[in-house]
């Protein structure tokens, strides 16, 4: 269907549309598009105008009223927990006497994991939904659209539709088949081998790790993992994202697709990483503890997330975002994408040339990065 001929609506917030409906175009393997991932952040008050996070999905409609493709979008007031850093952008707009905020963000809030952002029951709705993104823009005078964490999919729909590209980096590691964690060990060189054996052996000492998954988990485990949270969010954010409440709708509604793994020193849990999975990826997502413990954050995010995958026959473990000290732990470095909507001429120009140059050093840098992973070289 031509772009010209679909019309797309601003919807009230993803609990405006019919769970069903809504994963029928996202489909359910990646789980933070679903509806209830995306809805538990709204029920939960983490993503709200007052948290300048303003949902308003873009929708388009079949000859039915039946949504055929949806765009998860955010008026958003801020530049924070988007893990795709603007701020620069933001300061010479307005140096420049213009407004750059509310901006629209197709994004999931919070979460740096790259998938679809154009939610689509049929494909051919695709290039009607971006133009819709641009009308959304265009007629409320916003200065910019941003699609973050963009699927390698989807990102030629953007380049065809002439969108600005920015490349980032982020280390995941894949599962080549593996029968077991010593398997993977073997294709590693022998000293860095060694070392994460060292690595494993001492994080663990007197600990007992647990895997907890669906009906496993209860209210006094969430309790627990929020302490966790909290500590880690006061010192990477100032103030935590997710609120208490997150959890516990996380915990009920989407319990299998829950993988919290806790460090025990006796009875009382000490540190703990919550991951989600996917149709065939491990998604590693928060991390915290109330002692600290040498290497057991490698431990429980990067180590024992690739035993999780390498149990269930998943392909990848995604570990969140930046650090370039998961490349040690058997994380390769992947190129993340971003496409960005500027209708501004000169505004555009100017960002065109910056990320120009910046997808050359990030293309660089992932060449350099690459020679630094522990794999044995020739064989």
């Amino acid at each position: 269907m031509p772009a010209a001929s679909v019309t797309a609506r601003i919807a009230d917030g993803v609990r405006s549309i019919l769970p069903g409906d809504w994963d029928a175009c996202a489909g359910d393997r990646n789980p933070f598009v679903s509806h209830a991932f995306l809805s538990i952040l709204e029920r939960s008050g983490s993503v709200s105008p007052r948290a300048g996070w303003q949902s308003l999905p873009i929708v388009i409609e079949d000859g039915q009223g039946v949504p055929a493709a949806i765009a998860p979008a955010y008026a958003k007031s801020h530049s924070q927990g988007e893990y795709v850093f603007d701020h620069a952008w933001a300061d010479a707009w307005e140096q420049a006497g213009g407004q750059y905020y509310p901006k629209l963000q197709v994004a999931v809030p919070f979460t740096p994991v790259p998938g679809p952002r154009l939610l689509l029951r049929d494909g051919a709705m695709a290039p009607g939904l971006i133009a819709g993104i641009e009308a959304v823009t265009d007629q409320n005078r916003l200065s910019s659209a941003h699609v973050t964490f963009l699927d390698d999919a989807q990102l030629p729909l953007f380049e065809e539709a002439g969108w600005l590209i920015r490349a980032g980096t982020q280390f995941h590691w894949a599962n080549e088949g593996y029968g077991d964690f010593d398997a993977f060990l073997g294709v590693l060189a022998s000293r860095k081998r060694k070392a994460i054996r060292k690595e494993r052996a001492a994080a663990v000492e007197g600990l007992t790790i647990r895997h907890l998954s669906g009906g496993e988990i209860d209210e006094a485990h969430w309790d627990v993992f929020w302490t966790f949270y909290q500590d880690t969010g006061s010192r990477k954010w100032g103030r935590p994202y997710l609120t208490r409440e997150f959890f516990s709708l996380l915990g009920r509604e989407m319990a299998d697709k829950v993988l919290l793994i806790l460090a025990y020193r006796g009875d009382q849990p000490i540190a703990g990483a919550l991951n989600l999975i996917g149709a065939d990826t491990l998604y590693g997502r928060y991390w915290g503890c109330t002692e600290e413990v040498p290497f057991l954050h490698f431990e429980l995010c990067y180590y024992q997330a690739i035993d999780a995958a390498i149990a269930r026959g998943l392909q990848r473990v995604e570990a969140g975002a930046q650090g370039e000290h998961k490349l040690a732990r058997g994380y390769a470095p992947v190129t993340t994408w971003s496409a960005h909507y500027l209708p501004d001429p000169g505004f555009r120009r100017a960002v065109s040339d910056y990320l120009e140059r910046e997808r050359e050093s990030v293309a660089q840098e992932q060449e350099y990065l690459g020679e630094l992973t522990p794999f044995r070289r020739g064989g």
